[in-house]
C-alpha cells in the first residue's frame, strides 16, 4: 500500500506526534535520560524520543520538502562496523531534518543527500551536509546538531542531488526548495519528549510518528509488493524479503531475465536499511545460478531494494543473502546496537 494517506493536507506545518506512547511525557527542560547501560545488541525500547515541529513545505518539481526539528539530541556515526556517539553540544540550538519525498507516491528517496545553507540578513550563518540517519519515532532521514547565534527568522535553503538509482518517475535532477525558519529558544526548549522508565533496555521498538504533513520512510508491507514473492527471512535483526519480477527490463536486465529484488526493512516499524552491501547467491538443484552483488535502486512500488537481473527463478531454488557491509547510517538511540552481527541467511 502506497503512503498517499499521509499526502493529504500537506502545507499545514505543525508538531508531529507518536502513536501509543505510555510513557511519561516531559519538556526539553527535564535532563534528559542517560545512555542505556548493557544495551543488548539488537533494537531495544529507548530511554526516550523526541517531538519533532515541521517549520514548512515547499515543493520543486515532482518532489516536496519538509523541513523539520527538533531540539538537539545525541546519536551514533557508523563507520563500517565501529560506532561514535556524538554528544550535545553546549551551543547546539536544534536538531534539523529537511524530510525530501516523492509527492504522487509519497516515497522517501535515500539518495537525496540534501545540503542546506542558513542565512540571516543575507549572511551566511552555517551551511551542513546532514548525515542519513535511522530513528525509531522517524525512520530513515537526514539530520544533524545545528549551532545559530540567536532567536531571529533564518532563511533556509536545502539543496537535493539528483534521484539516483532511480527506475522509474521517482528519477528526477537536483532541486532546491526554500524555507522561512523562526527559531526560538522557548519553542524548542518546550518540545515534548516521552521517557520509557520501564520499557527501556528491552528488545523492541516504540511506535513511528503520526505524521499528517509528512510521510515516513516505511517500506511496503511483504504481500504489497509486486512480482512473485519469493519469501522472508531475519538475521541479526534484519528482515530480508524477497520478490521476482518476471520482466528485468525496467531494471537494466532483459525481458527474458528475471529479476529477483530484495527488500530489507527493520523489525517492528518495516523502516528501510539502506546503504549497506548485499550479495547473493541462486541456487537450482545444486547448481549456482546467480552469484554476485546486489546493486541498490528506487522504484515506485519496490521503493528502495537491493537486486540483480538472473535468468530465472524457479520453484524451489535456494536464494542466500550474506551482509557484506552493514548499513551506513547514522543511528538514533535503540538502533545504534543493531544490524552489525548479521549471519548469512537463506529463502527457500
Amino acid at each position: 500500500m502506497r503512503r498517499r494517506d499521509f499526502l493529504r493536507g500537506v502545507g499545514a506545518a505543525g508538531a508531529a506526534g507518536l502513536a501509543g506512547c505510555a510513557g511519561l511525557v516531559r519538556t526539553r527542560a527535564a535532563n534528559v535520560p542517560p545512555v542505556i547501560e548493557n544495551r543488548p545488541n539488537a533494537v531495544y525500547v529507548p530511554s526516550h524520543v523526541e517531538a519533532m515541529k515541521v517549520s514548512g513545505v515547499a515543493s520543486a518539481g515532482a518532489y516536496r520538502c519538509a523541513l523539520t526539528y527538533s531540539f538537539p539530541h545525541r546519536f551514533w556515526t557508523v563507520s563500517i562496523d565501529r560506532t561514535e556517539r556524538v554528544s550535545i553540544r553546549e551551543d547546539d540550538a536544534v536538531h534539523l531534518m529537511p524530510v525530501v519525498w516523492h509527492a504522487e507516491t509519497g516515497v522517501v528517496p535515500v539518495t537525496t543527500n540534501p545540503k542546506i545553507e542558513i542565512s540571516e540578513g543575507g549572511e551566511t550563518v552555517t551551511s551542513l551536509s546532514p548525515w542519513p540517519m535511522l530513528s525509531q519515532p522517524m525512520g530513515y532521514h537526514f539530520g544533524d546538531n545545528v549551532e545559530l547565534p540567536g532567536d531571529g527568522t533564518y532563511d533556509v535553503t536545502v539543496r537535493t542531488g539528483a534521484i539516483s538509482a532511480a527506475t522509474d518517475a521517482l528519477a528526477a535532477d537536483a532541486a532546491t526548495f526554500e524555507f522561512e525558519f523562526d527559531y526560538a529558544r522557548e519553542t524548542v526548549r518546550d518540545i515534548e519528549f516521552t521517557t520509557y522508565p520501564d520499557e527501556q533496555g528491552s528488545t523492541g521498538a516504540v511506535p513511528p510518528m503520526e505524521m499528517e504533513t509528512v510521510p515516513t520512510s516505511q517500506v511496503p508491507k511483504p504481500d504489497a509488493l509486486p512480482g512473485r514473492p519469493l519469501g522472508a527471512a531475519t538475521s541479526g535483526d534484519a528482515v530480508f524479503v524477497a520478490t521476482a519480477m518476471e520482466d528485468a527490463t525496467p531494471f537494466g536486465g532483459t525481458a527474458e531475465e528475471t529479476y529477483l529484488a530484495v527488500s530489507a526493512r527493520t523489525p517492528y516499524n518495516r523502516f528501510v536499511l539502506p546503504m549497506m552491501s548485499l550479495s547473493a547467491t541462486l541456487e537450482r538443484d545444486g547448481e549456482t545460478v546467480f552469484e554476485g552483488s546486489l546493486s541498490t535502486a528506487l522504484h515506485s512500488e519496490l521503493d528502495y531494494h537491493y537486486g540483480a537481473s538472473v535468468p530465472s527463478v524457479d520453484a524451489g531454488d535456494v536464494v542466500r543473502l550474506a551482509v557484506d557491509v552493514p548499513p551506513q547510517v547514522a543511528r538514533h538511540e535503540g538502533y545504534e546496537t543493531a544490524f552489525f552481527d548479521v549471519p548469512p541467511v537463506e529463502i527457500a
